[in-house]
């Protein structure tokens, strides 16, 4: 996928935007492959300015609560990626998709922020050598690392039913309104004999 520069965007956009054709139209004459860039483009100007057509250059770091909170809202409605990326004042969509993937895959701590550097190795050891002299104690981790895992667990699962009960919701909601167009459609069959 070729990419193109602000300017270029910005021309594009503004020739969209004054009404100088369709999407089609705008894609043929400035050479772009698919109209899809085109309406990503328009929609991020119109949503966020400039800065939507701008590729950022800095490391934009999301709290752990706001990115739990795009997730809930991406996993609970049914809006794309485009539109909830658009709607939280972010340039990124991708950014989304992997948030999403990884909190699937792994749950709330993917979303935690990266502690950076080694771990040290010698407390370990330490903490192992110690377990292994008293074979008989079992030890309960109670540390904060662990009771936010659990809790993070917790989250998700709670997550995961709301989800659920909304997808059995709209399920049911399916089913009546195709009952009635049954019915509706046996009504209409009776009273036309």
């Amino acid at each position: 996928m070729a990419k193109y520069d602000y300017t270029f965007k910005r021309m594009v956009v503004d020739a969209y935007n004054n009404g100088e054709g369709s999407y089609k139209f705008l894609c043929e004459k400035y050479s772009i492959p698919d109209t899809k860039n085109l309406r990503k483009w328009v929609a991020a100007f119109n949503s966020l300015g400039n800065e939507g057509l701008m590729r950022s250059r800095k490391n934009q770091t999301y709290s752990f609560d706001f990115k739990l909170h795009v997730v809930e809202l991406y996993l609970s409605s049914e809006v794309s990626y485009q539109e909830l990326a658009l709607l939280q004042g972010i340039n990124n969509p991708a950014l989304l998709t992997k948030w999403v993937n990884d909190f699937r895959i792994t749950g709330p701590e993917a979303l935690r922020p990266k502690k950076k550097g080694s771990k040290k190795t010698l407390e370990s050891n330490n903490k192992k050598k110690q377990v292994q002299s008293m074979p008989n104690i079992i030890p309960v981790d109670t540390s904060t690392e662990h009771v936010k895992q659990l809790e993070d667990e917790l989250l998700k699962l709670r997550i995961e039913n709301a989800y659920l009960k909304e997808l059995r919701r709209l399920r049911l909601e399916e089913e009546t309104l195709l009952k009635k167009q049954r019915e509706s459609s046996t009504a209409s069959e009776e009273i036309s004999n």
